[in-house]
Parts: structure tokens; C-alpha cells; sequence
């Protein structure tokens, strides 16, 4: 009686250990959440390939601008990378251009768009959009940055539509009410185009393109 007695004191405490460390875990006593820049990091990929969220760089900003130059770069905690010849590495030479992250190609960077200002005005209207640089694209300076754009979106207007129209229909207004301008399409409808003038000239205008989406937007 006295061994069961003991196997069944052992079983509670074992019972009693566990929950102990799993409410130790659960608390956050022992993290095991993943760094948020990890999903972005591959695991022993080259070094020098890593995305810039991915290092820590020693920034030498007296570098002449268009040169080539060299820092020195640390991978951060949990990173793992390897040099040409696939041996493991934490802190490599980085080889780039010396430029500031606005002033790199257009081609390296996203920005955001707008579809609130008129792309097609004289003169072409301009709008401030945030702009990221690429991942795995490295320069100087802050990697997310203003930038002053053309507006340029298209609300699916099609150029050979509209002309079609003003052709054919052009009399009846239908490729204003195409293009979304009512109140010129009535007027076309209920002055026969103009006497015909009206609808020679919107021919004209909607040919050069002077004449656009009643949004602003240009043509596809």
C-alpha cells in the first residue's frame, strides 16, 4: 500500500510540472514567437543577396554619389546566409552603388497610386505617393520616401471606343455619354451634333486625345 501511495504522489507531481510549464510558456516566459522579419530572410541563401531587413549595415555616408562602395554588414538574430564558396556567415562585405534610396531608378522602388487626381489636364496634374524600395535592392537612406508623380490610371475607357462612337454616333452624343459626360452628350443629342459642327469637332478632339474620360483617367 505504502509503494502505491508514492507512485501516486509521483504521478501527481509529474501532473503538476506540466501544467507548471506550460502556463510558464504561455506566459511568456520562454518566447517562441517568430521575428516578423524572418518571412522575409531565406535560410542560407547568399549573403549578399539578403533582403535589407534581412542585415545591419555600417553606413558610410561619405561615399561619392554614382560610386562604387563597400560596407560592412551583419545578418541579424536567427539569420542564417553563406559566402560564394557556401560557407556560413554572419558579417560580410556588401558591394553597391553609393546613392540615397530616392534617387534610384524607377524600376527598384513601388509607390502607391491615385485614383482622386485628373491624368488627363493641362498642365499634367501631380500627386504625392509613398514609394519602397525593392527588397532585395540596398542604398542610403531611408527605404520608404515621398515622391512627387504624374497621374497616370485609367478607368478602362477604351480610345478606339470613343472614336468609334464619335464617328458613327457622334450626331446622337454617344461618345460623350461613353466617356461619362452627360451633360454634353444631351446637348449633342438635342442640337443634332452641333448642326453637325459639334460632332466634326469632338471627331477631331477625341482623335488627339485632347478630349478624355470625364474621371480624369486616360485611356487603355
Amino acid at each position: 500500500m505504502a509503494g502505491a501511495g508514492v507512485l501516486w504522489d509521483l504521478h501527481r507531481l509529474c501532473r503538476v510540472l506540466l501544467f507548471l510549464s506550460q502556463f510558464y510558456i504561455l506566459s511568456g516566459g520562454e518566447s517562441t514567437d517568430i521575428p516578423p522579419y524572418m518571412m522575409k530572410c531565406p535560410s542560407n541563401g547568399l549573403c549578399s543577396r539578403l533582403p535589407a531587413d534581412c542585415i545591419e549595415c555600417k553606413t558610410n555616408f561619405s561615399c561619392v554619389y554614382g560610386k562604387p562602395v563597400t560596407f560592412d554588414c551583419t545578418v541579424k538574430p536567427s539569420v542564417t546566409c553563406v559566402d560564394q564558396d557556401f560557407k556560413s556567415r554572419k558579417s560580410f562585405v556588401l558591394n553597391m552603388t553609393c546613392r540615397f534610396c530616392w534617387q534610384l531608378p524607377e524600376t527598384d522602388y513601388e509607390c502607391s497610386s491615385s485614383t482622386s487626381c485628373m491624368a488627363v489636364s493641362c498642365p499634367r496634374q501631380r500627386y504625392t505617393a509613398n514609394c519602397t524600395v525593392r527588397d532585395h535592392i540596398h542604398c542610403l537612406g531611408n527605404r520608404t520616401f515621398p515622391k512627387m508623380l504624374y497621374c497616370n490610371w485609367t478607368g478602362g475607357y477604351k480610345w478606339s471606343t470613343a472614336l468609334a462612337l464619335s464617328i458613327t454616333l457622334g450626331g446622337f452624343g454617344a461618345d460623350r455619354f461613353y466617356l461619362g459626360q452627360w451633360r454634353e452628350g444631351l446637348g449633342k443629342l438635342f442640337s443634332f451634333g452641333g448642326l453637325g459642327i459639334w460632332t466634326l469637332l469632338d471627331v477631331l478632339l477625341i482623335g488627339v486625345g485632347y478630349v478624355g474620360p470625364a474621371d480624369g483617367s486616360l485611356y487603355i
